[in-house]
């Protein structure tokens, strides 16, 4: 058998038949392989500056930690995908109730507020007082003293000497000044002289009252042995009063 040799035919003037010649595709695949392979080459040597830089920090920070460098190392930020659930206490879940409640206002009722707001307030209390009894605490509540009768009548006698102006009558005062007017331990003897000037305006029936028992007790400790001892500085009121009053 004889070999049949392939038939070449050349058409004079023709262009070349291959088929990247015709299109001109493949130079734009050459450019986009370039292309891919400096940038390949840039994300490698940026990925290996990253990783140089990462060892140098730790390299330093190691080197710090030993030498005992008082500066902080920066804090990590935690997992939080996997961080446990920390124990909370009471007082903190009653702190951030209201927080709550604030985005939930909207939809609740007026009543439902006020029996929120009470079971707050009553939950804070407690805590208020747990707190105290583990800090052994006792609140002791000062209530301010209040001016006795003898104090007050005192007062609206110089009042009465001092500032007329200003000075208004009060019935239960006077009482108890022509009460206690004998009585040198709680009227001394400058008030006295005070209140003789107020006996001078005394008029009706407390004028005709303080004589009758000012000679009521004048008789009784003259008359009788059984008689309450009278000191010589209340007789001598007495008679005071009785010549003011005459």
């Amino acid at each position: 058998r004889q070999r049949r040799e392939p038939q070449h035919h050349h058409v004079t003037g023709a262009a070349p038949s291959s088929p990247w010649h015709v299109t001109g595709a493949l130079p734009d695949v050459l450019l986009a392989a370039r292309d891919f392979q400096t940038n390949t080459r840039r994300i490698h040597s940026l990925f290996h500056k990253m990783t140089k830089e990462k060892k140098s920090k730790l390299a330093t920070r190691k080197v710090k930690l030993s030498t005992g460098d008082p500066q902080p190392a920066a804090p990590e930020k935690p997992d939080t995908t996997r961080q446990k659930r920390k124990k909370r206490t009471r007082s903190q879940d009653t702190e951030e109730k209201p927080m709550d409640e604030c985005e939930g206002e909207e939809e609740l009722s007026p009543e439902a507020k006020r029996t929120l707001e009470r079971k707050l307030k009553k939950e804070r209390k407690k805590e208020e007082k747990k707190m105290l009894r583990e800090a052994s605490v006792e609140v002791k509540v000062e209530t301010p003293q209040k001016p006795s009768a003898c104090q007050l009548a005192l007062e609206y006698l110089t009042a009465w000497s001092k500032n007329r102006k200003e000075w208004k009558f009060q019935k239960t005062r006077q009482k108890w000044l022509l009460q206690h007017m004998y009585d040198c331990d709680q009227i001394s003897d400058k008030h006295f002289t005070m209140l003789l000037g107020y006996l001078e305006g005394l008029q009706g029936n407390a004028r005709e009252l303080t004589v009758q028992k000012t000679e009521a007790l004048m008789k009784e400790s003259e008359s009788t042995d059984d008689a309450p001892d009278i000191s010589v500085d209340k007789m001598e009121r007495m008679k005071q009063v009785l010549q003011l009053l005459f």
